[in-house]
């Protein structure tokens, strides 16, 4: 802090006009939100819960079970697994095949396994997973590869 004490001319009680700095509110300033950042930034990083199963490989010699996949092709062609079908009977296909691969476990309750060509349409990707959706097929998981 500093405080001009002598002028160069005019009253006694006149102190000219002080054009240093005055750092002090600025540092105040600069205090206050480092602690709004220091208090927002841990409710920032809020973690989501996710129920995984645990990761247990199968026993050796066990034979791996391979998913029911759909697939999507340019133009809209859809297959479970090698089984060409089409949307307005995609439901009733797929739950043909989830009833014959697990017969215990009910056809809703499956996962299905969604993989769709690099070319197709959005709009032809949402349409099979709206139909999906509304005939109850909610496990549904999408299968990306690597490029």
């Amino acid at each position: 802090m500093a405080a001009k004490l002598a002028s160069g001319g005019g009253s006694k009680f006149d102190l000219g006009q002080n054009s240093d700095m005055n750092v002090t509110p600025f540092v105040d300033v600069m205090l206050v939100l480092l602690i709004i950042f220091m208090v927002s930034i841990p409710a920032a990083t809020v973690s989501v819960k996710l129920d995984l199963p645990p990761a247990v490989p199968p026993p050796p010699g066990a034979k791996i079970e391979e998913p029911v996949l759909i697939n999507i092709q340019q133009g809209g062609t859809l297959f479970i697994g090698e089984q060409a079908t089409k949307l307005d009977t995609l439901s009733v296909d797929l739950s043909g095949v989830l009833a014959k691969e697990d017969p215990l476990t009910p056809v809703k309750q499956q996962r299905v396994y969604i993989r769709a060509d690099r070319t197709v349409r959005y709009g032809e990707f949402m349409a099979v997973m709206n139909t999906l959706q509304g005939n109850g097929f909610y496990q549904v998981a999408l299968i990306n590869e690597e490029i």
